[in-house]
């Protein structure tokens, strides 16, 4: 298996990405806002078009208009009410300019299916080294604002109360949210990034309530969905997608069967 480059690069990708789904997911999921997570993924889609139409890389045009639209939602709302009006109103917005570009450039159907569900094992080179610095921001970037976003997170009230700016704290997340998001969609795909954004979050938050044992599980389940989807495709010949997918479902299940 490892003697083919494309493996490697496909292992490597896919754990950066998994362990940094799993850590910005942990804290998406404590927040309620899945329903950002979703949009983005699918704003990204509408940056990857534009950035085709315009003959950019595709990776290139998904990060910056997540980045943009994880700002936006951010600005827009701190309050759960007004953040789904913002994110149902740049998501709405977003999927027009999507079909828009698709209607100016119809010729690339291959990598329209590739960011709908991803191709794990055509990331080059290139694109690993750009996930890697991706990831590396990323985190370091939640590291930074750790603090003032798990008190805005867990008691948004009082940590208004003590000056902390429950906007910037969303802006700045969103932000971090969106990287995660635009390098999630090159392993899973825009339709499948709940796959390790959510699912192993959720997951480790039902078998424990100590955050940084969640933390910690969300990225070990991420990584092992991540990683053994991508042996069970090799093996089958079944999209690496559909495993992840299917393998982020079991764990998820076996996680209620824990808290029960």
């Amino acid at each position: 298996m490892f003697e083919y480059d494309f493996m490697i690069n496909a292992f490597a990708a896919s754990g950066i990405v998994a362990v940094l789904a799993g850590i910005v997911g942990y804290f998406l999921v404590l927040r309620g806002q899945t329903f950002a997570g979703h949009a983005l993924s699918h704003v990204g889609f509408t940056g990857a078009t534009g950035a085709v139409l315009l003959g950019v890389s595709p990776i290139w045009g998904m990060v910056g208009f997540t980045l943009a639209a994880g700002i936006g939602m951010g600005a827009l709302g701190e309050k759960l009410a007004g953040r789904d009006v913002a994110i149902g109103v740049i998501l709405s917005g977003a999927l027009g300019f999507g079909l828009l570009f698709l209607h100016f450039y119809t010729s690339f159907a291959t990598q329209v299916t590739a960011l709908l569900f991803g191709n794990v094992l055509a990331v080059s080179h290139d694109t690993l080294a750009v996930l890697a610095g991706i990831g590396a921001v990323s985190l370091l970037a939640l590291a930074l604002i750790a603090r003032p976003l798990l008190f805005a997170s867990l008691q948004p009230e009082l940590a208004e109360a003590k000056g902390v700016s429950l906007r910037t704290v969303s802006m700045l997340f969103l932000a971090v949210c969106a990287l995660a998001v635009a390098a999630a969609t090159q392993i899973v795909g825009v339709l499948l990034v709940f796959t390790l954004l959510v699912g192993p979050a959720a997951a480790a938050q039902n078998v424990t309530t100590r955050l940084s044992t969640g933390v910690l599980l969300a990225a070990l389940f991420a990584l092992f969905e991540a990683w053994l989807g991508i042996v069970l495709a090799y093996h089958t010949d079944w999209p690496t997608s559909f495993w992840i997918t299917a393998l982020s479902a079991l764990v998820y299940g076996a996680s209620l069967l824990r808290r029960t």
